[in-house]
């Protein structure tokens, strides 16, 4: 009888492995390893093929790598300080204010219409392409008579993977919301302090920024901050910004990643700076005593930081002391250093 039951106690073991075999049903995971490059579908020109195109597009790459097929591979670049700062503080700059967060817009985009909704000022209008909210009508028990509304504009920050929130405040007699038109700056720069400084309360407080959304993914659109490589000149880091905040800010970035300002003269757009490679050496413990074993050199300038206004953009090369251009791979590694510091 023991060996009956252990027989079927097997075989009930095997049917469960191989059942789905044997009920026409195949494992298809491993199906898109036999998948072919097909041909993309071509839409008739009569026709309208606005709802088509490439799911996961490719950016065009803009660095010419052709010079860098054959070279000895650099040390990585110490992180930047903002890699571990989880940080949303307020900062203003020529008569401007806007909140800083250090999370992708993408990311913000959900948790701004959460704290908002939250807060009793929802959402009127929301478009993720162009990054702008319009809150609702709203009074204050501060002032029955007026009505109050905001507009947020969420844009990319120049750190990498932030975003920076500003608002716009707007104040009519209540009853004559219709007639309200948003103005150039904020009608009341308290209530747009006050707003912000509750928005920005309420995302310091958010420990979760694990939610995306996907249809806000170039919300406000491309990044302020850009570092390009002509093929015919040297690379540059292309700020959209304006001179006076891009100076701000390289001054700023130069003190955290390690740059040493030696000179600097704002009105030829001229930072003279001293960067040295840290040392992996460690002084030994009579050498701490006697100071080292060796005197301390003067720091003088070894680079050069170039700040031009082209356009409406800014532009930013390094060169060595002489101002001579350096290699591809040294300028590449400076210029990321900087880039990777800005606020």
């Amino acid at each position: 009888m023991s060996k009956i039951i252990s027989n079927a106690i097997i075989f009930i073991f095997i049917f469960s492995l191989t059942s789905c075999g044997w009920l026409g049903l195949r494992d298809r995971s491993g199906d898109y390893l036999l998948s072919e490059e097909t041909a993309p579908t071509v839409v008739p020109a009569e026709m309208d093929s606005a709802g088509l195109g490439q799911a996961y597009p490719i950016p065009q790459i803009e660095i010419d790598s052709g010079q860098l097929s054959s070279y000895e591979v650099p040390r990585p670049l110490a992180a930047s300080i903002n890699t571990f700062e989880q940080l949303v503080k307020i900062q203003s700059f020529d008569e401007r204010r806007w909140i800083l967060i250090n999370v992708a817009p993408g990311e913000l985009w959900p948790r701004l219409r959460s704290v908002l909704n939250r807060s009793g000022v929802p959402s009127a209008r929301a478009e993720g392409s162009s990054g702008l909210i319009e809150t609702v009508w709203v009074t204050f028990n501060s002032d029955q008579e007026s009505s109050h509304r905001f507009r947020f504009s969420i844009t990319p920050g120049v750190q990498i993977d932030s975003t920076e929130i500003s608002a716009i405040h707007n104040q009519v007699v209540r009853g004559e919301e219709e007639s309200g038109q948003w103005p150039a700056t904020s009608d009341s720069d308290q209530r747009e302090l006050d707003i912000m400084t509750l928005v920005a309360n309420e995302l310091a407080e958010e420990s979760n920024f694990a939610s995306v959304s996907l249809l806000a993914q170039d919300i406000g659109g491309s990044a302020k901050v850009d570092i390009l490589s002509p093929k015919v000149a040297d690379p540059y880091v292309r700020m959209k910004l304006g001179f006076d905040r891009s100076w701000a800010s390289l001054v700023y970035s130069a003190a955290r990643g390690g740059f040493t300002t030696i000179d600097k003269d704002r009105s030829q757009g001229v930072l003279f700076v001293n960067y040295t490679e840290p040392s992996s050496e460690e002084v030994g413990f009579f050498g701490r005593i006697f100071g080292g074993g060796r005197e301390q050199d003067i720091i003088k300038a070894n680079y050069q930081i170039l700040v031009q206004t082209v356009g409406s953009d800014t532009e930013v090369r390094i060169v060595d002391a002489k101002g001579g251009s350096l290699s591809r791979v040294e300028a590449f590694k400076l210029l990321t250093t900087l880039r990777s510091n800005l606020s």
